[in-house]
């Protein structure tokens, strides 16, 4: 048999394939119709969902943000920035810069808190290790991910790549947020990792990074409907990384990769690269690969009325602070600590191996010092400490079912009891950081100052905190690079 037999067979197949489908009413390879305009294709090819998306994408570099949410996007930048630095002496930061030092040939763009230039996809990865070396990066409970430490540092590597203002970096990064954000929304969100052992976190953040880096390229909407069927290629991750102990794997899966995936695509884009015009519809699309019963249309719902960066969070262990503050006690006074979370996050924080998950350990430090500095979450051998491990004995975490009904609101209670037979109870129903009871710019900058002075000083750290809040009247990004670095 010939290569033209078996072409020839082939076709027929084929075409026999399509007359079944035909047959049975049904659109071959798995497509949907619909009567939907939005989901309609256009002229070009383009569902007006894909349309519709790509034009936002391609415009926001030159759209004005609302007043709150340039304030929020500021936050956050300065909130990752300072991620980064305070990550930087970290097991997953050294593993990344040790990479960094091996490709700094090219000099383009800034390691946070390093004295290392080097390119824009290798930046971009060392910069997202780091952003998510500890947990005191910001989160987004609706999509279930930590979108900046993904989409700030390919915004910032991208940004320094191309040479972009201020205005254009902030306003990346708040598409950044709004794009990864509603791609796992549209998937479903938490229940999407549960249901297919993949990782919300790398998804949102694989589109959220492209997105940022695409902007700073200023590419054009058709080469960002390219943009994101890069992202749709390069979107993995498995949630195993929930088994990694030493947070090296978590932070590449969470900030590195999907930041390194973003401005690889943004790159290539920018010198010709092509692709699919619509990775979210036709045959073998994105959406139908991951969730078949996805809304498309979620994919731009409330698109440039609802910013993503107002509704992410940072969230410190406030009932017990709050307790502490109303009936003030010593650690030996206390029989008993129970602690109620949504099922979901307990699995996350259940005594984990790493001393800033950990809820056990994280409570018995606050009754310990009073307090949950940065040194303490991070210092492992003091896990080991006996005084520790006799207040980590009293914390008990529970799962609980009501709350995880109410989740994504991230609700927590702690009942203390005392050695006198005292019970205290704290509900906290909006923690702080979240968007029903937000952190105020003087606290993000007493938060961030805390985090960056110990290794960038603080006449630098509150010189970088100063520009970051004047980004509207920076002309090149990279003037940032010397407040960035660490002599």
């Amino acid at each position: 048999m010939d290569s033209g037999d078996r072409l020839t067979r082939r076709h027929l197949l084929e075409r026999a394939g399509w007359i079944v489908a035909a047959a049975a009413g049904a659109p071959a390879r798995g497509m949907r119709a619909s009567k939907s305009p939005s989901l309609q294709r256009q002229g070009d090819g383009t569902s007006g969902v894909m349309t519709t998306l790509s034009t936002y994408m391609s415009e926001a570099g030159r759209r004005d943000l609302p007043a709150d949410a340039a304030e929020k996007t500021k936050h956050h930048v300065l909130d990752t920035l300072a991620a980064m630095v305070s990550g930087v002496e970290l097991p997953p930061a050294q593993v990344a810069i040790k990479f960094a030092r091996a490709h700094d040939a090219e000099k383009t763009a800034t390691v946070v808190g390093t004295n290392i230039v080097c390119g824009a996809i290798e930046a971009a990865l060392v910069n997202g290790m780091l952003a998510h070396s500890d947990e005191t990066d910001d989160s987004h409970a609706p999509s279930h991910s930590h979108p900046g430490c993904a989409v700030v540092p390919a915004a910032l590597a991208a940004g320094e790549h191309f040479g972009v203002s201020g205005s254009r970096f902030l306003r990346a990064v708040a598409l950044g947020y709004d794009i990864g954000t509603r791609v796992t929304m549209t998937l479903g969100g938490f229940p999407f990792q549960m249901e297919t052992h993949r990782s919300s976190h790398n998804f949102a953040n694989n589109f959220g990074a492209a997105a940022a880096a695409g902007c700073a390229a200023s590419l054009t909407s058709q080469q960002m409907r390219w943009l994101l069927d890069y992202s749709a290629q390069q979107a993995s991750g498995v949630a195993a990384w929930q088994r990694d102990t030493e947070h090296v794997e978590k932070s590449l899966v969470f900030g590195g990769m999907p930041a390194r995936n973003g401005v690889t695509s943004a790159l290539l884009i920018a010198l010709g690269g092509t692709g699919v015009d619509d990775i979210m519809s036709g045959d073998d699309n994105f959406l139908l690969t991951n969730a078949p019963k996805a809304d498309p249309t979620r994919l731009i719902d409330k698109l440039g009325e609802r910013y993503e960066v107002t509704r992410t969070i940072q969230a410190p262990l406030d009932a017990l602070e709050i307790l502490r503050k109303r009936h003030p006690w010593e650690a030996d006074r206390v029989q008993k600590v129970v602690v109620r979370v949504a099922t979901s996050e307990a699995k996350t924080v259940n005594n984990r191996d790493m001393p800033d998950i950990s809820m056990q350990h994280m409570i018995a430090i606050m009754l310990l010092d009073k307090t949950a500095s940065f040194a303490a979450a991070h210092d492992k051998p003091r896990m080991k400490d006996p005084a520790v491990l006799r207040e980590r004995g009293k914390v008990q975490l529970v799962p609980d079912e009501e709350l995880e009904r109410l989740y994504p609101r991230r609700i927590g209670v702690v009942e203390v009891t005392l050695t006198d037979g005292t019970r205290l109870t704290e509900r906290v129903e909006a923690v702080r950081g979240t968007t029903d009871n937000p952190m105020p710019r003087d606290e993000i900058v007493a938060k961030c100052q805390d985090l960056m002075a110990p290794f960038l000083g603080a006449a630098k750290s509150k010189r970088l905190i100063d520009d970051v809040f004047d980004l509207e009247h920076l002309k090149d990004i990279r003037a940032l690079r010397p407040l960035l670095q660490r002599a």
